[in-house]
């Protein structure tokens, strides 16, 4: 009974934790530069990865910009069906619950940015093969994209486990 608690606590605090790092990454950029502006975090860093604040009306790495009102339900219908679906997770599911919770938090940060800014802060800004030219992102968008893909392992992994045991039973039967 306790694991199944504990579990049920994964979701909620995988997204608060990551929407406190992405609201408080961008209330520094926000505070510390000007629109436009870049800054070094390391000289050895530079030619890899610089801090550029500029918005975003779009969605993630600045695809479709000047639509954030479209996204901004979007993302509340994305919030929503991200907690009907955790509710209805069997116990287990650990690495799934890790992934719906960096969704979460990701789709909460863009979304507190749109309803408080009018568009969301970007800021990483990568520069190297194969990333030359990236579009900037934030915290929010790598939690995204990195929930996406623990997403698509556990589905793979799941699929996988399913083949898995439907040889069994048919080497069984046969």
């Amino acid at each position: 009974m306790r694991r199944f608690q504990a579990e049920g606590l994964i979701l909620p605090l995988v997204a608060l934790l990551t929407l406190a790092a992405d609201q408080v990454s961008k209330q520094w950029i926000v505070t510390h530069l000007e629109w436009g502006q870049s800054m070094d975090l390391a000289s050895w860093l530079t030619p890899v990865l610089r801090i550029t604040y500029v918005t975003n009306t779009g969605v993630a790495f600045g695809l479709l910009q000047g639509m954030g009102d479209i996204f901004t339900i979007v993302a509340i219908v994305v919030v929503g069906i991200l907690l009907w679906y955790y509710h209805s997770l069997p116990p287990g599911q650990i690495l799934l619950r890790i992934a719906l919770g960096l969704q979460l938090g990701g789709a909460m940060g863009n979304l507190a940015d749109r309803l408080m800014r009018g568009a969301v802060v970007d800021f990483l800004d990568f520069n190297f093969w194969p990333l030359q030219q990236w579009p900037l992102f934030n915290l929010a968008d790598a939690s995204i994209v990195t929930g996406v893909g623990l997403l698509m392992l556990t589905m793979l992994s799941d699929l996988e486990t399913a083949e898995t045991g439907e040889e069994g039973k048919q080497q069984e039967a046969g």
